[in-house]
């Protein structure tokens, strides 16, 4: 692998890309056992300490002796940013690369995959304090509204239930006076890498067959039992509603807002929504090449590495 690297200028990575409970995980692990790789994760609840079942982390023993960077980087509890996860993701890529070995991007966060990708430098928007005092007393359904007028790609790809995002999305569009998409590809869509960048494909039906199942055995495994644990650290339920669909949903749970039945059924339907986004935004992506099976991948990777 690393002779054969040697031979071009630029370093090669490969990026598994696709929409949640489409099989990346165990795809990439598979593919790295064979390539002698490791593997990145880009995903944006991943990063988190404590977030495993709702996040949907690789347990050890799915992991197979693999190696996975970028887990466990930061508190919950903290705001975690992409500009902080583009750094350390660029750190464990030429950490792999030092051994030698094939970096494998795997996540459904486009916006973390590219981050890594591509040289962007996003736009580098100073907190504003008084604008953000003034967007934070509407509700999530307003703050929507207001993005999908001023930036409407942007509204296509965001959790609309997220208060914190929408703040930021607006915060940017208003200080630019340009959609934040925009204003962070304008910037500089080179790359430093040789890339290789692999979509799974799966039908509609599978992939809502697959978010079920997924769900149910989260649940069976203790994902309300995790979400107590955080609380019991101290994570505020304003925190949980934050951090992706599982944590909001599993809060509002916990605050008996919802029963069980209600938080899993609309919960459900939430992934399959966001599922959709992360087509959205991997579609736009002309340069991926869509593999159905591990063996596509695998002649993929090897027509790729020659």
């Amino acid at each position: 692998m690393g002779k054969e690297q040697k031979c071009f200028t630029k370093p090669k990575l490969i990026a598994i890309v696709g929409p949640n409970a489409s099989g990346k995980t165990s795809l990439s692990i598979t593919l790295a056992k064979k390539f002698d790789s490791e593997i990145i994760s880009a995903d944006s609840r991943q990063v988190y300490q404590g977030l495993n079942i709702g996040a949907g982390k690789a347990t050890k023993r799915e992991m197979r002796g693999v190696p996975h960077h970028m887990l466990d980087v930061a508190s919950p509890k903290k705001i975690f940013t992409v500009s902080q996860f583009q750094k350390l993701g660029h750190r464990a890529i030429k950490k792999i690369l030092a051994k030698e070995k094939l970096p494998i991007i795997v996540g459904g966060t486009g916006l973390y995959v590219d981050a890594l990708i591509h040289n962007h430098m996003f736009p580098s928007v100073k907190p504003n304090f008084a604008l953000r005092k003034k967007l934070e007393v509407q509700s999530p359904e307003k703050l929507f509204a207001m993005l999908k007028k001023l930036d409407p790609q942007r509204a296509k790809t965001i959790d609309r239930h997220n208060p914190r995002r929408l703040v930021r999305a607006l915060e940017i569009v208003l200080t630019t006076k340009r959609p934040v998409i925009d204003a962070r590809e304008a910037l500089n869509p080179s790359s430093d890498y040789d890339v290789l960048i692999l979509g799974v494909s799966i039908s509609e039906k599978k992939l809502r067959g697959n978010i079920h199942r997924r769900l149910i055995a989260r649940l069976r495994h203790g994902m309300v039992h995790e979400a107590k644990q955080l609380r019991k650290t101290g994570l505020s339920f304003k925190r949980f509603e934050t951090l992706g669909l599982e944590y909001r949903y599993l809060g509002r749970y916990l605050q008996g807002r919802l029963t069980k039945q209600q938080m899993t059924v609309e919960l459900e339907k939430e992934i399959w929504r966001y599922a959709k986004r992360q087509m959205t935004w991997f579609r736009k992506n002309k340069t991926i090449r869509w593999i159905k099976t591990e063996r596509q991948a695998e002649k993929e990777i090897r027509k790729f590495l020659t």
